[in-house]
């Protein structure tokens, strides 16, 4: 009897013990993990300069439309310019259009572009790779006067070879900002 009891006091006092050792110490400390480099914090807007600079590139994009034919067609809203039939001269529209292509061209100075003259399908073949040609040098030589240089610039006709839409007059006169 002796014993059972005395093998309870000693399991109290173990339990006891164990508790006070538990609540007494501080927990075991965690490994730490060296944490990534903390991102420079700009003074003016709280912004880590990463993200903000991430925020300028997109803002930059979606404004100029990068270095590439969509770009271009982001930008000035269109890659290509329409004429009237039998005719290089170039509308009010057409002139809007190429002078934010000459604003695109001169933000991003290294692109070299090439300017396509077509024509629609009425005419002959002579006829219309001469008029398309008419029309890529007058799209070309618009451009030079608003300050793009001429070595950036190059022409081409494919007269009524290329049709944008085979039927539609109005869609097939015209003059295309390619990017090289």
């Amino acid at each position: 009897m002796i014993s059972v009891k005395l093998g309870k006091n000693v399991a109290c006092i173990t339990l006891a013990a164990l508790l006070v050792v538990a609540c007494s110490k501080d927990p075991k400390p965690t490994p730490t993990v060296s944490a990534p480099a903390e991102p420079v914090v700009r003074e003016d807007s709280g912004t880590p300069e990463s993200v903000r600079q991430a925020e300028l590139e997109a803002m930059e994009l979606q404004k100029w439309g990068g270095a590439t034919q969509n770009g271009v067609a982001v930008y000035a809203g269109a890659d290509r310019i329409f004429f009237e039939y039998d005719s290089s001269e170039l509308t009010a529209d057409a002139r809007s259009t190429l002078a934010k292509q000459a604003e695109w061209l001169m933000h991003y100075s290294s692109v070299k572009v090439t300017v396509e003259g077509h024509c629609d399908e009425r005419g002959t073949r002579e006829y219309n790779l001469a008029l398309g040609d008419r029309r890529a040098t007058a799209v070309k030589n618009y451009l030079i006067a608003l300050g793009v240089p001429s070595s950036r610039l190059k022409t081409i006709s494919y007269g009524k070879e290329r049709p944008a839409v085979v039927g539609d007059y109005a869609q097939n006169r015209r003059g295309v900002l390619v990017v090289n």
